[in-house]
């Protein structure tokens, strides 16, 4: 019992470390505490996640030749029109464009181009920023797990046909976007009053009081209509469109039965000797999908990869992969090698209350920087404890839990882009303005997703 301790007490210390440091470090540091257990410890090394990985490579070098083609500022460009249209209803509405477009491209990354544009609206509306600001930048994480790209989707997935569940990225994705939705719009309804309204706001009052700050609140507007938008953006956009729509026609064939997937050999034979055939697996689909997409925008959209490979999208989906791969090889090495002693320990719990399963995806999330790195890590372990599958999908939200303490890239923007100075991490670091939100929305969407999974499954 002890020695298990201590091996839990490295893969925590690894975790920690790593969020201290953030970025690579988090997969990198994982790597020391995996060195740990199999060469101090002796313990025998878990699978490393490859599938998941290679589903992120494809799914990041697509978008990020999207964003290398311009066609993210087209669809930036949208969503601004429609929040320029409808001002007042900027703390509903800015939530759901992060939201969307998380979902459209599987990362949340996408956003940091729009989001000043909602502070510049929310700000010369005279809404208090914190407002939308605050929703929106937790709408851009919620969509993952609402995207049918995104490495924590196709992980459920992957995971989840090898214990016994399965189940489509669309049917995935059926339950979480109207579970994550809810909770969303829970949120904004929570933010629509929030904090003083800036005419009452002292602290805000006294910014405006100074010239230089005035300007630099009032003066500048923040914008992408301006931006001639070509037919090479444009191009991208449909290319990447018609990915996805192969994605889900593939998807809603296997649900209705007439299954269009290719089968192939599995070298195998029945009892009448006949070779047995396989279908081609959804993951490989998708990453065959978008390979092909990312070749035609270089080709159609003259998307440069050197340009792709230098933006904001791809270098964070790289940084998500080496995450993914120490993170999930550490705690399957961990989980793995104490399966049982877990079992007999949680088992009258997880049977009595599976949903509460929800709770430690949430811990581990605040410790982990990446919802698919959750679900790679602790999915199986769920599974082998003998928590069905519906209920694991209904549950699937609660695995981000990040914002709880505000260091990701997008909270940490978010502060920065607000020039009233109203979206703030607190003095004492839990009471920030992603909080309220966050919590919110997790628990609207996990309540919701997994009432949906007991009424459908």
């Amino acid at each position: 019992m002890l020695e298990m301790i201590l091996e839990l007490l490295v893969v925590l210390l690894a975790l920690y470390v790593g969020s201290r440091y953030g970025s690579l470090a988090l997969g990198a540091i994982s790597g020391i505490g995996l060195a740990i257990l199999v060469f101090g410890f002796q313990m025998k090394p878990g699978t490393p996640p490859t599938d998941v990985i290679y589903i992120i490579i494809a799914a990041v070098t697509c978008a990020g030749m999207l964003q290398a083609a311009g066609g993210m500022d087209w669809m930036i460009q949208l969503a601004e029109k429609l929040l320029r249209k409808h001002p007042d209803s900027i703390t509903f509405l800015a939530p759901l464009c992060t939201f969307f477009l998380t979902v459209m491209v599987g990362t949340g990354h996408v956003v940091y181009t729009l989001m000043p544009i909602i502070c510049d609206i929310a700000l010369k509306k005279g809404i208090r920023p914190e407002r939308p600001c605050g929703v929106a930048s937790i709408a851009s994480q919620v969509g993952i797990t609402c995207s049918p790209i995104a490495a924590a989707v196709a992980s459920f997935v992957i995971i989840s046909s090898a214990n016994g569940f399965e189940v489509s990225n669309l049917q995935v994705i059926g339950i979480t976007i109207p579970a994550c939705l809810c909770g969303l719009m829970a949120a904004a309804a929570m933010s629509y009053h929030r904090g003083l309204d800036l005419d009452k706001d002292p602290k805000f009052q006294a910014r405006c009081q100074d010239p230089e700050t005035y300007k630099y609140m009032y003066g500048n507007t923040a914008t992408l209509l301006d931006k001639e938008v070509s037919k090479e953006a444009k191009m991208s956009v449909y290319i990447f469109l018609v990915a996805l729509g192969c994605i889900v026609l593939f998807s809603v064939c296997q649900i209705a039965g007439c299954d269009i997937r290719p089968e192939f050999t599995t070298g195998k034979v029945d009892a009448d000797g006949n070779p047995i055939t396989k279908p081609l697996a959804m993951n490989l689909i998708i990453q065959i999908v978008m390979i092909a997409a990312a070749a035609f925008m270089i080709i159609l959209a003259k998307a440069q990869p050197k340009k792709a490979v230098l933006g904001a999208v791809w270098q964070s989906g790289m940084v998500a992969v080496v995450a993914i791969y120490g993170i999930a090889w550490l705690a399957d090495t961990y989980f793995s090698n104490y399966l049982e002693e877990m079992k007999a320990g949680l088992g009258d719990i997880v049977t009595a209350y599976p949903w509460a399963i929800a709770l430690a995806f949430f811990a581990v999330s605040v410790l982990i920087n990446s919802q698919g790195a959750v679900v790679v890590a602790m999915l199986p372990l769920a599974y082998s404890l003998g928590i069905p599958g519906p209920v694991l999908l209904g549950v699937l939200p609660s695995v981000y839990g990040y914002f709880f303490i505000p260091n990701y890239p997008s909270d940490i923007a978010t502060v920065n882009f607000d020039r009233s100075g109203t979206t703030v991490i607190g003095k004492y670091l839990l009471n920030h303005s992603f909080m309220m939100p966050g919590l919110v929305s997790v628990i609207v969407s996990t309540i919701v997703g997994y009432t949906l999974t007991m009424l459908f499954y």
